[in-house]
């Protein structure tokens, strides 16, 4: 009769008593990257536009400002990734790659809601503990769709939608603006806007805007859409002449010279 062994897969909490203990004494856990966030999507006349700002951070350092967070997923359709950054690229990637064989097996382009099932049923199996707020978007025979996926596993299905630390500066913007039947052009200006938004009253979001505007049978991707952030000339010269400042020798210097101790910087 074999013993029962514990299968190796799945999340496991063992360490949690040792890393308390490690933290009650003092000792910093590491933390993840996370892509802090302001991502949006909405639908236009002719298909789904999606957005998202290029700043990952860890804690209060900026680890990445030129981080991708619309994801591919399939031919017809994208991802836009909030939260861990290593859970929703690795999330998506594992879910592209079902529908790549979902499309071979079946001979025909995988829908928005296949997707949306596959991401929200991973999700929920692990109860938020891959960190990975999702929105959806992509066009397929029933028409362009949109989607959010929380890391619980809980999603929407709506004509604008916003997530990530800066979603509730994006909303205002589509609150204000959004409207049926828009055009390709009043929708990727929306997205810019209700992305800078996040950009600008949002510690965790930054950097630039990136757009993908999906529509049946063709997308394009939008790197640095907008780059509301770039580096402007300094507004005035903080180079100092040699010999600003003073400073004190070694001793051991002043004694071999015989200079004196007060020096002048080269």
């Amino acid at each position: 009769m074999t013993p029962l062994i514990e299968p190796n897969t799945g999340f496991k909490f063992d360490n949690v008593k040792r890393n308390q203990l490690l933290s009650d004494k003092g000792y910093m856990t590491p933390t993840a990257t996370k892509t802090g966030t302001t991502i949006v999507g909405l639908l236009y006349k002719d298909g789904v536009v999606l957005g998202a700002d290029t700043r990952a951070t860890s804690g209060p350092i900026v680890a990445d400002k030129n981080c991708r967070k619309i994801h591919y997923l399939a031919p017809n359709m994208y991802c836009c990734g909030a939260g861990t950054a290593a859970d929703t690229d690795y999330t998506t990637n594992m879910v592209g790659s079902q529908l790549a064989l979902h499309a071979l097996n079946t001979g025909r382009e995988a829908r928005v809601v296949t997707a949306m099932t596959k991401l929200k049923q991973y999700l929920f199996r692990y109860q938020g503990h891959v960190g990975a707020a999702l929105i959806l978007g992509g066009v397929d025979v029933t028409g362009p769709h949109l989607f959010t996926i929380h890391p619980h596993g809980s999603t929407d299905k709506l004509p604008y939608v916003t997530m990530g630390s800066g979603s509730l500066n994006a909303m205002s913007v589509f609150e204000s603006s959004w409207r049926p039947n828009l055009t390709r052009d009043e929708a990727v200006e929306m997205v810019k806007d209700a992305i800078e938004a996040g950009i600008f009253n949002d510690l965790g979001s930054g950097s630039n805007v990136d757009v993908c505007v999906i529509t049946k049978g063709n997308v394009e991707y939008i790197r640095g859409h907008s780059q509301p952030n770039e580096r402007v000339a300094k507004e005035q010269s903080y180079r100092f002449a040699a010999g600003t400042t003073e400073f004190i020798g070694s001793k051991a210097g002043a004694q071999a010279g015989g200079a004196a101790a007060m020096d002048v910087s080269a």
